[in-house]
């Protein structure tokens, strides 16, 4: 196992990864289903990159979505499975059906030996992060779901994802986390799918020549010849057929040094001492978060230590090793369940202080977009016509989607007197599955809202959820009575209403919710 400094600051601007000069590569299509997509991935763990190809001997992988992030709030999320708790996988169902292919970007973190060993922690602990100011993250491809599967036991539930599959130009780290997966997944996988031989399923075949010596098994579909199932062997020499060969031009070649050339000496399954630093990470998670997320991460810690019925130390304990987080963090909490501020736990490691990372908050980096958003627009018999039909054109056109709510799915009589389907019933269509809510209503079509409960419910939970509300004047008495008050996202039904459904409004929730 490597080692790291036990303690140093973070590097310096001369100390920063240095690699050589990246072209990107093409982008490239794939057949995938998954979690909604601004899903933001990680690798976690570090991989060897050898020296022979970029000056760097570690990767560590990122996906990027190219709608940006963005988050609930707990109440939001609650109520969101309550709702429809397939909501992401539909989402990015329905976004791919429609031709509005998801997309991701591929970057990656190049650094040197001499860079990992400067940190204060092993870039091989996997509870570890490299703040993105200190190597930023290098876009190198998209990958973009260009289509939804045929059928989803064939292409997804049989997909066999191995940490040892890995392409040529990329090797394994001495990663503890890597290392215990090297194994586990490959046993994890033979007896998920029942065979030795899952690599044959079409989802999971190479699609490039590819041979082995793995014969016979279970559903082997394939027809190995020969009578070796070894190499090297001489019976090709000898007319026989000897099987495939290694390719070492183009195949998988191992790094010279997996931890860099100044290894040596007897490898052990022991760990760095840095390892036993388990809070400077948490408090630069902690510190670099905006008021209101650092007002949901102590909330959070409220609402799940509340839940501690019988071993009533737990809650002390817990905020006793949140003191060596950040002291702020373990008194909101320790407020928040009404108990004394505990002693602060002895740390194994005495964390150290490093500078905040504005790639950690999601606040920090969303993006002011409607494109891949949903806005709610509820209507009722009297809808102004003009009204509903300029804020869908208006909402389309930022690439947005406008998606038509009324108290029947069949939909509402609007002004010009034509029948306007919804694309979906009120009570099934909480105001929670969309990112920003409209209200056009006509006077009686708000006087008969303000007795539908759902309704009501369908503008308090977006005011609630801090969303834009967009209403036209007719609608104000079923605002005054789901309690909205005015502010910056409470707007009409105009260009303004387009420009704040992009957006989320923290400002509002002081007013709204006691958070730690």
């Amino acid at each position: 196992m490597r080692k790291s400094k036990a303690s140093s600051p973070r590097c310096s601007t001369s100390q920063r990864a240095t690699i050589a000069p990246w072209k990107p590569i093409s982008t490239r299509s794939v057949v995938s289903n998954g979690p909604g997509r601004i899903n933001q991935a990680f690798s976690v763990r570090s991989s060897t990159w050898p020296k022979s190809q970029l000056r760097a001997d570690w990767a560590k992988f990122h996906w990027k979505p190219r709608l940006g992030i963005q988050s609930t709030i707990w109440d939001e999320a609650l109520k969101l499975q309550a709702a429809d708790n397939d909501y992401q996988r539909r989402d990015l169902f329905e976004a791919i059906d429609a031709g509005d292919f998801p997309q991701w970007d591929l970057g990656i973190q190049l650094f040197d030996e001499a860079f990992a060993e400067a940190q204060p922690y092993d870039v091989l602990d996997a509870t570890k992060l490299i703040p993105e100011e200190d190597v930023p993250v290098r876009l190198i491809g998209t990958l973009t779901l260009n289509r939804n599967v045929d059928n989803f036991f064939a292409e997804t539930e049989q997909v066999a994802f191995l940490p040892s599959n890995v392409p040529p130009g990329i090797d394994f780290s001495n990663d503890p986390l890597l290392q215990g997966r090297l194994f586990s997944y490959l046993d994890t996988q033979n007896s998920r799918l029942g065979t030795t031989n899952f690599h044959q399923i079409p989802v999971n075949a190479p699609r490039c020549p590819f041979g082995n010596f793995q014969r016979d098994g279970k559903m082997q579909t394939m027809v190995p010849k020969g009578r070796a199932n070894y190499e090297p062997n001489s019976l090709a020499a000898h007319g026989e057929e000897g099987g495939p060969r290694e390719s070492p031009d183009v195949g998988f070649v191992t790094a010279n040094a997996a931890t860099g050339p100044e290894e040596s000496g007897d490898k052990l399954r022991v760990r760095a001492e840095t390892f036993a630093d388990h809070y400077s990470q948490a408090r630069l998670f902690y510190r670099s978060q905006t008021i209101s997320e650092q007002a949901h991460i102590a909330s959070s810690f409220v609402f799940e230590l509340s839940k501690v019925a019988q071993l009533d130390q737990v809650p002390g304990r817990m905020v006793a090793n949140l003191r060596n987080v950040d002291e702020d963090l373990a008194s909101r909490v320790a407020d928040g369940l009404a108990i004394d501020l505990p002693k602060k736990t002895p740390a194994a490691k005495e964390p150290i202080d490093m500078p905040p990372s504005d790639a950690l908050s999601i606040h920090k980096n969303m993006l002011a977009t409607l494109e891949g958003r949903k806005v709610g627009i509820l209507i009722a018999d009297g809808s102004d016509a003009d009204e509903l039909a300029a804020i869908v054109t208006a909402v389309e056109k930022a690439k947005g989607k406008a998606v038509i709510v009324a108290p029947k799915v069949g939909g509402a009589k609007l002004s010009n007197g034509k029948q306007q389907k919804a694309d979906g019933q009120l009570a099934g269509s909480p105001s929670q599955i969309f990112d920003a809510v409209a209200i056009i209503v006509s006077q009686e079509g708000c006087a008969t809202l303000l007795n539908e409960g759902a309704a009501v419910e369908f503008v308090m939970n977006a005011f609630g959820h801090l969303k834009a509300i967009g209403a036209n004047e007719t609608a104000q008495p079923l605002l005054d009575k789901a309690g909205v008050v005015p502010d910056a996202g409470v707007t009409g039904v105009d260009a303004a209403f387009v420009k704040a459904a992009a957006l989320r409004f923290y400002d509002r929730e002081p007013s709204l919710r006691m958070l730690a």
